[in-house]
């Protein structure tokens, strides 16, 4: 298994204690939640089931509520007649997690695992379905002693609201919560080489730029192409399999998806963020706890960078959009013009292309605070992550620092960021710029705090008279270290 170490260190810990355990494991659609749980315990899960999308369920030329919970219901007798149930199919969730038991009592083995997948579809409106299964664990749990149940769900804040935070009779139930993040820089390098791939780290980062680091997405690639022929099959041919991935993934995310895309949607028109003030003006939404709540949602899902700008701690927090894949699909496939064999190459030598790629790097740099940390020697220090922009006027251009990491022990790093094909120089012009950007940030910044400035790029920086403007360098081969 390519990455994902950790996580079966935990689950392995859990499932050896031998007692009642209940684990939630959350993370974005596509991610590898089902693969992890399925690849660590082969041969071991006593019963398994996967909740349907509601996208999956037919009726007629309409979907509604009712027509959901006989659907999921169906769709768990097949599993339990799997697992040799011979009775009938139950009415409620209440008889489902009867027969479930009744299955179960069957098993042998010392430890009963039981696998819930995409849970969140499960939970149809009026379902009882978490009444029941509080019954089922709390109940039925206790009694046998050597139950471990494992719930895995796409939407983050579901999870979050309806089962680690649960105020009801799964209140402080889940022994282990395992957030799955997206792979990291050398995980998709890792699972790459494991495709048959041997890009460069040039190459694989504009990969990561346009898929972001979700494993499915990466399943797509081919070694007999390059990765401009891989883009193009992918996003810009008439078959192309993720040309609309974007609607489907929030579709199977969230019950109110039009909404959600509307919100990334305008969230991907400014690359600072935005307010919660500014986004209810851009959509003429009300301000409240709906919009706090889809925010939300999308921070937990790895979407969105909530940040308040430095030196501004008074001030609203902003909202930005850093998903990789998300801000690809927006900014070149949502309004594709340019199809077939080359689009990509096309795009890609544009000027459109060439500023994507500069600002997309950006967005990789804030998945990758940890190997910045690292490759900084700073690995323990507590820090936050955040932009700062100071506005121009008639007597001054403005200053902007692309990532600003504030530590606890006192220094600021103001980290540019360069997205070059060889080693970034420092011209004159571009030193005048920085003194200008280290005067401005020193004007807010406390006394007490030292600034450093650290250049983050692809292959280095050429030295020159004005190198020693940089006196830290971060370079690709520094981000795509574990």
């Amino acid at each position: 298994m390519i990455g994902r170490k950790r996580e079966q260190e935990i689950l392995w810990d859990l499932y050896d204690r031998g007692n009642l355990q209940l684990v939630a494991i959350y993370g974005r659609r596509r991610v590898g939640k089902t693969y992890l749980v399925n690849e660590t315990f082969r041969g071991k899960i006593s019963f398994s089931h996967s909740g349907i999308s509601p996208l999956e369920i037919e009726q007629g030329d309409k979907q509604d509520d009712k027509s959901l919970l006989p659907a999921q219901l169906e769709a768990f007798y097949r599993s339990l007649v799997k697992e040799g149930f011979q009775g009938n199919k139950p009415k409620d969730w209440w008889e489902a997690f009867d027969d479930m038991e009744k299955v179960l009592d069957q098993k042998t083995e010392k430890r009963l695992l039981v696998f819930l997948d995409e849970i969140q579809w499960m939970d149809t409106p009026k379902s009882s379905f978490l009444a029941a299964f509080d019954s089922f664990y709390n109940l039925y749990g206790n009694k046998k002693g050597n139950l471990m149940v494992i719930l895995c769900g796409s939407s983050t804040s579901w999870m979050m609201n309806k089962i680690v935070n649960n105020h009801g009779g799964l209140y402080d139930r889940v022994t282990r919560q395992i957030p799955l993040a997206p792979f990291s820089l050398e995980e998709c390098k890792e699972y790459a080489l494991s495709l048959g791939i041997d890009w460069s780290d040039y190459d694989l980062a504009c990969c990561y730029m346009a898929l972001g680091g979700i494993p499915y997405y990466w399943n797509y690639l081919s070694s007999k192409l390059s990765l401009s022929q891989n883009l193009d099959e992918m996003f810009f041919s008439k078959q192309a399999p993720l040309a609309g991935e974007f609607s489907r993934l929030f579709s199977s995310l969230f019950s109110q998806p039009e909404e959600m895309e509307q919100l990334v949607r305008t969230l991907a028109k400014k690359r600072r963020g935005l307010t919660q003030e500014e986004i209810c003006k851009a959509l003429h939404w009300n301000k409240g706890g709906t919009l706090t709540n889809r925010l939300k949602a999308l921070e937990a899902g790895d979407f969105i960078l909530r940040y308040v700008s430095f030196g501004e701690a008074k001030r609203e927090p902003l909202y930005k959009l850093i998903d990789p894949f998300c801000l690809f699909y927006l900014t070149f496939v949502d309004t594709r013009t340019t199809v077939g064999d080359g689009a990509w190459l096309k795009i890609s030598s544009s000027p459109k292309g060439y500023a994507w790629r500069g600002l997309a790097f950006e967005n990789v740099c804030f998945h990758h605070i940890q190997q910045i940390k690292s490759a900084l020697g700073i690995s323990g220090v507590s820090t936050s992550a955040s932009l700062w922009a100071k506005k121009g006027n008639d007597e001054d251009r403005g200053s902007q620092i692309d990532l600003l990491l504030e530590r606890a022990d006192n220094v600021c790093d103001a980290c540019e960021i360069k997205f070059v094909e060889g080693e970034f120089e420092v011209d004159k012009d571009y030193h005048l710029v920085l003194a200008d950007r280290k005067n401005a940030l020193r004007s807010v910044l406390p006394s007490k705090r030292s600034l450093q400035f650290v250049l983050i790029c692809t292959y280095g920086l050429k030295k020159n008279p004005y190198s020693s403007d940089f006196p830290y360098v971060i370079t690709l081969e520094d981000l795509f270290r574990a």
